[in-house]
C-alpha cells in the first residue's frame, strides 16, 4: 500500500531536486505528446532544448534568450516578493499591459521631440502604471477583505479591453491609414529600447532585470523588509507578534509587483514590439509565473529558470517553423512543466511509504 506520511522537516535535497525532475518530466511527457502528433520526439525536444544554444544558428538565436528571458525575470522577482509573503498577485499580465499603455502614452504625448529624459520618464510612467493596476486588488484586500487572487485575475481582462481600445482610438497612429496600432517606438531614437551592445541582445530592460535580481537577494537576504515578508509567508501568527504590518506588507509587495511588470511592459513596447497593439501581450505575465515557482521564489534561481523558460519561447518557434509544431503545443509544454514542479514539489514536504516498510 502505498501512503504519504509528512516530513518532520522539509527535505533540503528535494527543494533543489523538485526544479531538476519537473524538467526532466516535462521532457519525457512532452516527447510523448510530440510522438502522438506525429513528431520524432527526440528530434524535437532537441530543437526545443538545444538547438538555440548549441545549433549553427546558435549565434543568432543566444541574443533572443535575453530579449525572452528579460521581461519574465523582471516580473516574476516581483511576483516573488508577494509568494513569499502569501499575498498571491496572479494579474501580472495586466499590470504588464498597462505599463505599457501609460509608458507609451507618456511617449506619445512628447512626440516628435528629441531630448534623452524622454525614455527613462518613460520608464517611471509605466512602472507607474503597473503599480497602480496593482493597487487596486491591494488595496481592495486590505479594506475589504477581498480575495487579490480573483481581482488581479479579473483585472487583465479589463487591461486587455484597453489595450484594444488604445489601439484602436487614443493611441492609434495618426499617419498609420486607419490601421489599429501605435507609432513604432522603437525606430524613434527618444523612445527605443536598442541594444546597448549591437548583436548582444541587451537592452535596457536586460539590465533591469539584472539589477531587480540583485536588488530581491540583497533585501531578501540581508534588509529587514525581507526578514517580514520571509516571516509573514512562513507563520502569518509569529509575524502578527513580531510587530509586522500585514496591510503595509500586502500593499508593498503588490506596489513591487506591479512596477515591475510596468516596466517589463513599458521595456517591450519601445524594444521587441515597438508598439501598442491589439495582441501586444503574449502572456509573459502568467509565464512569469511559472518562472517564479521554478526558480523556489530565489533570485538566482529565478534568474535560471527564466533562462529556461526563454529557451521553450525560441526553441518553440524553431520547432514550430523547421517541424510544423503547433504552436499550442508549446503552450502546453509550459504548463506541464509548473504541473510537474507541483506535483514533485510533495516530496519536500512529505515521503512515500510502501505498506510498513521503509521510507522511499
Amino acid at each position: 500500500m502505498l501512503r504519504l506520511e509528512k516530513r518532520p522537516q522539509p527535505s533540503r535535497v528535494w527543494v533543489f531536486l523538485a526544479p531538476l525532475v519537473a524538467v526532466a518530466l516535462t521532457m519525457i511527457v512532452g516527447g510523448a505528446l510530440f510522438a502522438a502528433l506525429g513528431k520524432d520526439p527526440i528530434v524535437t525536444i532537441r530543437t526545443i532544448f538545444f538547438d538555440p544554444l548549441f545549433s549553427e544558428f546558435a549565434w543568432y538565436y543566444r541574443p533572443q534568450l535575453l530579449i525572452k528571458g528579460a521581461p519574465l525575470v523582471l516580473i516574476a522577482i516581483g511576483l516573488s516578493f508577494g509568494f513569499r509573503a502569501g499575498v498571491w498577485n496572479i494579474g501580472a499580465e495586466g499590470q504588464y499591459i498597462m505599463g505599457a499603455i501609460v509608458g507609451a502614452a507618456v511617449g506619445l504625448a512628447l512626440y516628435p521631440m528629441e531630448t534623452r529624459w524622454i525614455f527613462p520618464l518613460m520608464i517611471f510612467a509605466g512602472a507607474l502604471g503597473g503599480w497602480a493596476w496593482a493597487m487596486i486588488p491591494g488595496v481592495l484586500r486590505v479594506k475589504f477583505g477581498t480575495n487579490e487572487i480573483l481581482v488581479s485575475l479579473m483585472l487583465v481582462y479589463v487591461a486587455e479591453s484597453l489595450l484594444a481600445s488604445m489601439a484602436l482610438g487614443a493611441l492609434r497612429n495618426p499617419d498609420g491609414m486607419g490601421f489599429p496600432g501605435s507609432r513604432n517606438l522603437a525606430q524613434w531614437p527618444s523612445a527605443a529600447n536598442l541594444e546597448i551592445w549591437a548583436g548582444s541582445g541587451v537592452h535596457w530592460g536586460v539590465v533591469a532585470a539584472m539589477i531587480a535580481v540583485i536588488f530581491a537577494y540583497v533585501t531578501l537576504a540581508k534588509h529587514m523588509f525581507g526578514f517580514q515578508v520571509r516571516l509573514s509567508g512562513q507563520s502569518p501568527r509569529a509575524a502578527a507578534f513580531s510587530g509586522v504590518n500585514p496591510a503595509r506588507l500586502v500593499l508593498i509587495c503588490m506596489g513591487i509587483s506591479g512596477a515591475l511588470a510596468g516596466m517589463a511592459g513599458l521595456f517591450e513596447v519601445t524594444g521587441p514590439a515597438g508598439q501598442i497593439s491589439i495582441d501586444f501581450n503574449v502572456g509573459y505575465g502568467f509565464t512569469a509565473i511559472i518562472v517564479a515557482f521554478l526558480g523556489r521564489l530565489h533570485p538566482a534561481g529565478i534568474l535560471l529558470a527564466g533562462g529556461l523558460m526563454a529557451l521553450t519561447y525560441i526553441g518553440g518557434e524553431i520547432a514550430q517553423s523547421q517541424l510544423g509544431l503547433p504552436g499550442a503545443a508549446i503552450q502546453l509544454l509550459q504548463g506541464m512543466l509548473l504541473f510537474f514542479l507541483l506535483a514533485v514539489d510533495v516530496m519536500t514536504n512529505f515521503r512515500l511509504r510502501f505498506g510498513k516498510g521503509v521510507a522511499a
